[in-house]
């Protein structure tokens, strides 16, 4: 049982480096800019609620 929790404690840390690298890679600067201002674009929403 212990080597089955070690072995997902290593799983998950290099799942986690993986996810890290991706997301610090500087390929992915403008995709990661480009849905950061998502939220604040006006797509009409409110007006079609209406």
């Amino acid at each position: 049982m212990h080597i089955a929790g070690t072995w997902g404690l290593a799983f998950l840390m290099v799942l986690f480096l993986v996810a890290l690298v991706y997301a610090l890679w500087p390929g992915n600067r403008a995709k990661f800019e480009r849905a950061s201002r998502v939220p604040l674009e006006d797509d009409g929403f409110e007006e079609r609620e209406r």
